[in-house]
């Protein structure tokens, strides 16, 4: 009979070659030797059970578990595509990644290079671009993006809150507060909430923003186990808003 250390062993040598053979992030062995038996045991669950399931959740866990060990990968694989052909799509892919890795100045030229010709007038080209605006702090150019977007096309809460935020951001309080409204209630996830609590708080309505932190807390209750991390920065968002209200 095998002793324990020998087990561990052969379970590590097992999970490094399902490593090799399934392409994976060779960051795996690294964990997965260095950390001797729990990395094994980690890109078990992370990785091998959820590849015999298939189901949408599995495949979740698989892009967050890759994403984790290799934030820039949907940046490089999108920067390969736009390299290789320069289409519209391929430009709004690029751009929505490097929005997520928080390149908010390549984003916003890579949308403008898209919006040209036919696409000019492309709503989500021009979201996209609003967007990266407003995550840069230009308000006043972001502004009339979205106002043109909202008059010509159905309001969606993505809009909404980038709206809010850019009225807010100008200090038209009162424009921002019925878009905040609007996008907490049907945005997904806790990004909505929680930047309307903070709204809230700096107009002096400090109890309405505390009930509103008292629903994340119970959403993020409710929340799976490997969702919570990033629920909790929208915690903080809001109750740092709330906190610095006077």
């Amino acid at each position: 009979m095998l002793p324990l250390f020998g087990i561990g062993l052969l379970f590590s040598i097992a999970m490094c070659v399902h490593v090799v053979r399934s392409g994976q992030n060779m960051m795996w062995l690294y964990i997965i030797l260095f950390l001797s038996p729990i990395g094994g045991i980690v890109y078990l669950i992370a990785v091998v059970i959820p590849s015999m399931t298939g189901s949408p959740a599995a495949r979740m866990a698989r892009e967050a578990a890759r994403d984790t060990l290799d934030p820039t990968r949907n940046y490089r694989s999108a920067k390969a595509a736009v390299d290789d052909s320069p289409t519209v799509y391929n430009r709004m892919r690029m751009a929505a990644a490097a929005g997520e890795l928080g390149r908010w100045d390549e984003a916003e030229a890579l949308y403008r290079a898209a919006a040209q010709g036919v696409h000019a007038e492309d709503p989500a080209l021009a979201y996209g671009l609003a967007h990266a605006l407003v995550e840069l702090g230009r308000y006043a150019e972001a502004a009339p993006l979205l106002e043109k977007l909202e008059r010509e096309n159905p309001r969606t809460p993505q809009t909404a809150l980038a709206l809010a935020r850019a009225y807010d951001g100008l200090g038209r309080t009162a424009d921002a507060e019925a878009p905040y409204q609007y996008a907490a209630a049907r945005l997904p996830g806790l990004e909505g909430i929680a930047r309307q609590a903070a709204f809230l708080a700096r107009t002096g309505r400090k109890a309405e923003a505390q009930e509103a932190l008292v629903e994340i807390d119970k959403r993020i209750e409710r929340l799976n186990a490997r969702f919570r991390k990033e629920a909790r920065q929208w915690r903080d968002l809001a109750a740092d808003g709330i906190a610095r209200a006077k």
